[in-house]
């Protein structure tokens, strides 16, 4: 398999991270929809990132039906199986999407769009959204025990930290750790995991990282 996006987007990374718990070998390719448009197209004519090119040469993209892709081929998932673990799981899996959403709309507002055509209630709308997100997220982690190593990891322990560390990386005002102390704490944690080391964030387009081979 082939996964194609740059790790500085949550989602690719997600999927990153998702493919080496379920030890499933893949190589990474760090096309940008942007600085690399014409390659990726080669590939994925959406251009939609994060892209899986399955071994049978099928393109998938969306990291959650990427990631579906993945624990059918694994023949086990990383969201628990009883209602209420799964549905703590599912909501903070979805705070954490929503908050990496509504950062990357501040991002692309911010180094896409010209100063003088920005639309400031706009982007206080969403940055109020983030913040709601971020603020429910923490609560969820303040209640949950933490992972003791990766194989503890639900989607939504994965998800959280993800979108913890976007936060940190592109946005130009970094949301400080006094203000989500479990999610901080939980971010940090799990970003010396094997599988989270091994996939860093990396800011920059055919800076190529290491793909995953099973042992």
């Amino acid at each position: 398999m082939r996964l194609i996006g740059m790790l500085d987007s949550p989602y690719v990374r997600r999927v990153a991270v998702t493919l080496r718990l379920l030890r499933l070998p893949f190589e990474h390719d760090p096309l940008s929809v942007f600085s690399t448009f014409d390659r990726f197209r080669l590939v994925n004519p959406v251009v939609k990132a994060p892209t899986l090119v399955c071994d049978d040469g099928t393109v998938l993209m969306d990291s959650n039906l990427i990631i579906d892709y993945a624990e059918t081929l694994a023949g086990r998932s990383l969201w628990p199986s009883e209602l209420a673990p799964r549905t703590r799981a599912l909501r903070a899996a979805g705070l954490a999407i929503a908050a990496c959403e509504k950062a990357q709309q501040i991002v692309y507002e911010q180094h896409l769009r010209p100063p003088e055509k920005r639309h400031a209630p706009l982007m206080e709308r969403v940055e109020s959204q983030l913040r709601s997100a971020l603020a429910a997220l923490d609560a969820e982690l303040a209640r949950e025990a933490p992972a003791e190593d990766e194989t503890a990891l639900t989607h939504g322990g994965l998800a959280a930290a993800i979108a913890w560390r976007f936060m940190q990386v592109k946005r130009e005002v970094p949301v400080v750790d006094a203000d989500c102390p479990a999610l901080a704490a939980h971010s940090a944690r799990v970003e010396a995991f094997p599988a989270f080391a091994g996939t860093p964030v990396i800011d920059t387009a055919n800076v190529s990282t290491p793909g995953y081979r099973a042992p």
